[in-house]
């Protein structure tokens, strides 16, 4: 039995012990006058370098990738621009998941949807897909532990 927990707490720690995520990281409002965060265009990869999670390039460290959209109701202009976007490295997500968005509207009227995703570079698109190696690693665990 001690054996069996040993393994499986080696075998769940390894992902994130093992990898490092690489994640785009701009905000709208660092540029007003130019959109380099897409919020209105396509977000260029090619003029944006991706930073490791971990290291001091990162603005914020964390295990995954996260996408802050905001979206000023219709006649309101916030902060001047309609639309703001933040894409960063990110330590916890609200819901616990990654490969997921989440979404809602503030007191304000500001529609805000946050999308959280593990795999290199996956905040740098409109729609935010998930890595299978979490999820093959938690079959695994599970397996493990109910072996």
């Amino acid at each position: 039995m001690l054996k069996s927990t040993i393994l499986t707490i080696i075998v769940c720690s390894l992902p994130a012990a093992v990898l490092c995520v690489r994640c785009y990281q701009c905000a709208s409002s660092q540029n007003l006058k130019e959109d380099t965060c897409g919020a209105y265009k396509k977000f260029d990869t090619d003029s944006h370098i991706a930073v490791e999670c971990n290291s001091d390039e990162s603005h914020m460290p964390g295990s995954f990738c996260m996408k802050r959209t905001h979206q000023g109701p219709k006649g309101f202009i916030w902060d001047g621009r309609w639309r703001q976007v933040i894409r960063r490295c990110a330590s916890v997500a609200e819901t616990g998941v990654t490969g997921v968005c989440n979404w809602g509207v503030y007191d304000n009227g500001v529609y805000w949807e946050d999308c959280y995703c593990s795999s290199d570079e996956c905040n740098g698109t409109s729609g935010i897909t998930s890595s299978l190696l979490p999820v093959i690693s938690l079959i695994i665990c599970i397996l493990i532990y109910f072996s």
